[in-house]
């Protein structure tokens, strides 16, 4: 979800951009899937050994198929079930631990703060009762567990703070994730404070893009981000949102690692540990919306396919 609010601080100072042909490693970068109508074709990019990613999750609980070779896979409990006896999830992640697979972290409650926009909507007491009935007990199986990953809105702090304290102790998260939306000040403001709050848990930057902006802030952004967030102790893990093509982003076609035919940018280059490549991306007349960890494509003739 993308949110305007920039909340200053001083932990905000501004850092020196990369220079453009930067191709800084790093181990903490991971991959937010987003299946789109391209997906089939560029899946390749993102899962293969020359990439610099480790990780990836996809708003599901299930991997996807075609990811099986080189990216961990990191399910994520999206929203909260409707019969609150239900243990699907909790079932899912041991079948696939038990299937041999190597689940080392999971996600939980994607933006439950949000109810537009991909939010999942749910309120603080159901989404306790989730947690102690489904998340708690894959502590046993040896898998860290990531707190609800609210908005970077105020009200996601509000939030976060209701549903530990419906949990009376009970939700023992392991790291703490964030979204972000906006420029680089206001992303290292809000990390800041994530950080001040929740002192002990390691942090996992799940989504952060600095919308609709040029091509130059966008990276500019990029590099900013990256640099601050891969020399942070507490920060373990992040995710770009940008693995689509410039003409279905919903964070603005200068924001996307991909170009409209499918090239990497820039910006998707360096997230990869390459060189910049000078690809221009574009957009089109199409919008993309994530809505309930699917993708809507509302094209301008009026026509809606949901992927």
């Amino acid at each position: 979800m993308r949110s305007s609010t920039i909340l200053l601080s001083a932990l905000a100072a501004p850092l020196a951009v990369h220079a453009q042909d930067s191709t800084l490693s790093s181990s903490k970068r991971g991959l937010v899937y987003v299946q789109t109508n391209d997906a089939s074709s560029d899946d390749s990019i993102w899962d293969s050994s020359t990439s610099d990613l480790t990780w990836y999750y996809n708003y599901k609980a299930e991997p996807t198929s075609t990811y099986t070779n080189h990216l961990q896979f990191v399910p994520m409990l999206w929203g909260a079930p409707s019969d609150n006896t239900s243990m699907d999830f909790y079932n899912t992640v041991k079948g696939l631990v038990d299937g041999g697979m190597n689940i080392s972290y999971i996600l939980t409650f994607n933006e439950p703060d949000g109810c537009t926009s991909g939010g999942s909507c749910v309120d603080a007491q159901t989404a306790a009762e989730t947690w102690i009935r489904e998340i708690e007990p894959l502590k046993k199986l040896g898998i860290k567990l990531g707190a609800p990953a609210v908005t970077g809105a105020p009200n996601g702090f509000n939030w976060l703070q209701n549903f530990f304290t419906q949990c009376a102790g009970q939700c023992s998260a392991d790291f703490i994730p964030v979204h972000w939306y906006g420029n680089f000040e206001g992303l290292a403001s809000h990390m800041g404070q994530v950080n001040g709050t929740y002192p002990n848990m390691t942090m996992w930057v799940t989504e952060f893009a600095d919308s609709d902006v040029s091509l130059a802030d966008s990276q500019a952004f990029y590099n900013q981000s990256t640099e601050y967030m891969d020399r942070l102790d507490y920060v373990t893990h992040y995710s770009y949102f940008g693995a689509f093509r410039s003409d279905v982003s919903n964070v603005g076609p200068n924001a996307a690692m991909l170009t409209q035919k499918g090239q990497l940018t820039d910006i998707g280059a360096w997230y990869l540990g390459q060189k910049a490549t000078g690809n221009i991306p574009k957009g089109d007349a199409a919008q993309m919306t994530r809505f309930a960890g699917s993708i809507i494509l509302v094209v301008a003739a009026g026509f809606y396919l949901i992927l």
